[in-house]
Order: C-alpha cells, then sequence, then structure tokens
C-alpha cells in the first residue's frame, strides 16, 4: 500500500487507534499521518467508520487504544479539560457535520455565524465585520435573520459552513457536505474547498459524491468495511481502480 505524503511536517498523528460503540467495532488499528495543506478524501462503504474517525480528529470522542497528536500535543479527555487549551484547538478544528439539525441552535443564521466570535470575546464591532465577510464570501446575507429550521438544505450547509469559516481554522473537517444539495450548491461548494485549500487551509471530508469533488482532493484514503485502511495513496489513482472500488463495496 502506497502511502502518499506531502514533504512537510506533520499536522495531525494517528497512531495505532481502535474505538468501539458497545460490542460494535468502528475503527481498527488506524494509522494515519496528515501535512498542514493536504487535502484528502475519506473513502468507504458506508459503515465503515469514517464519521466516527472524523469525530475523533475533533475530539469529540476518543479512542479506546492508540494516540492522536495535533501539533504535538496528545488529544484527549485530560487535555481538552484545559479551557484554554481546548479552545485553540476547537478554533484550529473547522468540523460540519453531515446532520445539521443539532448544530444550527441559535435564533437566527445572523446570530448563529456571530455565536463562534462572541465566545471569543470579540467586540460586536469586530464580530459584525467578521459576519459581514462571510455573508459576502458565501453570498448568504439575505438569510441573515432567518431562521435556521426555515432553511433549505443547501441554506443550512452554508450557515454551518459559515459558522466553521469565521473561526479561520486551519482544518476544515466535512462529513457528506454534499448531502441534501442541488448541483448549483455542490459546484459552490466545490469551488469554495479549493479556494480555500489554495490559500493553505486543510480539508479532510468523508464523500461518496466523487464526481462533484473534481480538481479538489490530492489524497484519498480508504476505510473497508472490517473497519480499517485498506488504501493511502493519490486520489487520482484510487478513482482510475474501479475494480478496486467496486470489490469495496465503494462504487
Amino acid at each position: 500500500m502506497l502511502i502518499y505524503r506531502l514533504g512537510c511536517d506533520d499536522l495531525i498523528k494517528i497512531n495505532s487507534i481502535n474505538y468501539r460503540y458497545e460490542d460494535a467495532l468502528a475503527l481498527s488499528d488506524i494509522n494515519i499521518n496528515i501535512a498542514a495543506g493536504e487535502s484528502i478524501a475519506l473513502i468507504g462503504p458506508n459503515g465503515s467508520g469514517k464519521s466516527t474517525f472524523l469525530k475523533i480528529l475533533n475530539g469529540l470522542i476518543f479512542p479506546d487504544r492508540g494516540e492522536y497528536f495535533f501539533k504535538d500535543k496528545k488529544i484527549e479527555e485530560k487535555s481538552l479539560k484545559d479551557k484554554s487549551f481546548s479552545k485553540s484547538f476547537h478554533k484550529e478544528m473547522g468540523f460540519v457535520f453531515q446532520d445539521l439539525t443539532s448544530f444550527l441552535f441559535c435564533a437566527t443564521v445572523y446570530e448563529e455565524i456571530a455565536y463562534g466570535p462572541r465566545q471569543m470575546g470579540l467586540s460586536e464591532e469586530e464580530v459584525s465585520k467578521r459576519v459581514q465577510d462571510i455573508f459576502n464570501l458565501l453570498n448568504i446575507e439575505k438569510l441573515s435573520e432567518r431562521r435556521p429550521y426555515h432553511l433549505s438544505g443547501g441554506e443550512k450547509r452554508k450557515a454551518a459552513l459559515g459558522a466553521v469559516l469565521i473561526q479561520n481554522p486551519s482544518v476544515i473537517v466535512l462529513d457528506e457536505p454534499m448531502t441534501g444539495l442541488d448541483p448549483k450548491t455542490k459546484l459552490f461548494l466545490r469551488d469554495l474547498l479549493i479556494k480555500l485549500n489554495d490559500s493553505g487551509k486543510t480539508i479532510i471530508c468523508a464523500t461518496h459524491e466523487f464526481g462533484y469533488f473534481q480538481g479538489l482532493f490530492k489524497r484519498g484514503i480508504v476505510f473497508s468495511e472490517n473497519h480499517n485502511i485498506i488504501k493511502d495513496e493519490e486520489y487520482d489513482l484510487i478513482m482510475k481502480d474501479e475494480k478496486f472500488l467496486k470489490e469495496n463495496n465503494i462504487i
């Protein structure tokens, strides 16, 4: 198995991680190093562990065995109890969930996007400026006073992405971000992620929507139905191997 790597320091180091949900295995002996600025697709059939892995990356759950380092700092329940460290870590790791029903919780889209900067203690003037920048970037100013639960799927996805991007994270993690989007919005999201990656952001994305992501990913990591990694190499090489994709229930 070819391990595709960039020639720069590792931002994320995952060493022999295992995770179980009660008696159900979710991840088995996962080893991944990720360099700053990479664009990575997490590929695999439903139930292979991709979403669980993303939750571990974002410090929402912790492995039963193995270690996770971000910028050489071990990410574990103990380290994230330090409020200062937890705040800085979650500012750098921006996570857009697949299911947005529990993610969008403020009264309006404006309040939703402003929530993070307010938690950072920024002035209302600075918060307003940052929110306006996000509105312009995502073309969602018209949604400012709308209630999140009144939004369409694409509008919710943009609002959730805005709430992440306003924190200016160095890593953007997305779980099936094309879910529920129309073709035009899918292309908008693809082009935006390419621009963010070109600007130096690390992109890590679990997806089945391979066609709409053309031009974004440089590396692919394939999870199997046995919850381990079976391939880690250039994304385009994986996509060209139709026999492999079919054999592993990916297409």
